[in-house]
């Protein structure tokens, strides 16, 4: 089975969960023996880790030459490629197309993150996947998330193959139901072209039913999962260095994802005890209003604000945390409380996350209930019989939800409509 995927990020180069889900769930898919897996991303960067599938950069992905009438050796597939003009192909679709000019390879450049020009990227994107898919194989597409919507319609219209959008995240998640029509139109074509459309919860799906017109029968959801920890995270101490409690929130820090939530019950727990310190860690458009917020508070001296975290420091600010805190107002998924459970914290939870249909021994608060989640804070650095609890009940469940079993459930879809 070759599978051609499309990304947008791939670990160690990460700015959100996306990057996370697509290793996770391409290395747990890879354990099949016969899966042959192709992931396309805008840059690599040189130190991802290729073990287990072939890694294509569409920066570094010909598409225009000079001398239309001279051959071109492509060396990353190995064989001679008849010139071809492939930027004609996908112009003045998504965007107001400023065609970026190839270099001297015939490549065009992609800066590997999200920047102001997003549109015209995702749109040149597109443009580059004409040349993959005519020289790579496939058996299926398979694109991830909306910035990738494009490529794969591109490359079902090329070779016919079975097109699977993954959705991660829609723009009513990241928006708070304020929807760029832009964005929007992206992702409903992209379902509307899809010949089976995956969500990593039942929340997800609903949106895409529901908001997105999508016939249930097409939609499956397959929830995300866990890396197994490997021996380098295993050995990561806590570097905590205080004898006070230590109350975390990893992630981006925008509203999505409900920080205002997690500054207010900070307030109410320093409101009924001074030995517990509050971690902020990630960056986002809203953290100078948390800093502000915490100010008018009177917890700055209980407040801490980390920056961005990647790698091996996320590990280590979750080890040297009592207490992990997600309060997202509308979370599809949320790896990062299963990571927080592996590490053995306690995890609290908004109940408007998509985790929270397979979590059972994590607590659940509505994300707006900043007293219901500050009474679950003070608990669990209260009680030590409850912190025990939620620390060894907590990584047993996690350890049992697996990227291979996830994998097993995509590979199923892939049979169905190739058998269809």
């Amino acid at each position: 089975m070759k599978a051609l995927m499309y990304g947008w990020e791939f670990p160690p180069h990460i700015l959100g969960g996306l990057g996370t889900a697509s290793y996770g769930l391409t290395k747990g898919m890879s354990l099949q023996p016969d899966m042959d897996i192709t992931f396309v991303m805008p840059k690599p960067w040189g130190d991802e880790d290729t073990s287990f599938l072939r890694l294509i950069g569409m920066c570094n992905t010909p598409v225009a030459w000079r001398d239309v009438n001279m051959e071109f050796v492509n060396e990353r597939v190995g064989k001679f490629m008849e010139p071809q003009l492939y930027f004609d192909l996908r112009d003045h679709i998504y965007a107001d197309f400023n065609y970026m000019n190839p270099n001297e390879l015939g490549c065009i450049g992609f800066s590997g993150r999200y920047p102001d020009n997003l549109l015209d990227e995702i749109n040149n994107y597109s443009v580059v996947a004409g040349v993959i898919a005519r020289t790579i194989p496939c058996d299926v597409i398979h694109s991830h998330d909306w910035l990738t919507y494009p490529a794969g319609i591109h490359s079902k219209q090329i070779t016919g193959k079975p097109l699977v959008v993954h959705v991660h995240a829609t723009d009513f998640d990241r928006s708070r139901g304020n929807v760029n029509p832009t964005v929007y139109g992206i992702e409903k074509d992209g379902m509307d072209n899809a010949d089976h459309i995956i969500t990593v919860s039942n929340l997800t799906r609903n949106t895409v039913i529901d908001k997105y017109h999508q016939d249930p029968r097409k939609v499956t959801t397959v929830h995300n999962a866990v890396e197994p920890m490997s021996s380098t995270i295993t050995a990561i101490q806590s570097k905590k260095g205080t004898k006070d409690k230590v109350v975390t929130f990893l992630g981006r820090i925008t509203m999505q994802k409900g920080p205002e939530y997690f500054v207010e019950a900070a307030a109410r727990v320093l409101s009924k005890t001074k030995n517990v310190r509050f971690v902020m860690a990630g960056n986002g458009d809203m953290m100078n209003q948390m800093i502000r917020l915490a100010a008018r508070r009177g917890i700055s001296d209980r407040f801490h604000f980390t920056g961005f975290m990647k790698g091996t420091q996320v590990y280590e600010v979750l080890k040297s945390s009592d207490v992990y805190v997600m309060p997202s107002v509308s979370e599809p998924f949320g790896i990062s409380p299963l990571e927080a459970m592996q590490c053995g914290v306690p995890t609290i939870i908004s109940k408007q996350s998509g985790c929270a249909e397979i979590l059972e021994k994590a607590i659940k608060t509505d994300y707006w209930d900043i007293d219901a989640m500050a009474d679950a804070m003070y608990s669990i650095i209260t009680y030590p019989a409850m912190y025990e609890y939620l620390k060894v009940e907590g990584k047993n469940e996690v350890d049992q939800i697996t990227w291979e079993k996830a994998g097993l459930k995509v590979r199923n879809i892939y049979n169905q409509l190739i058998n269809k």
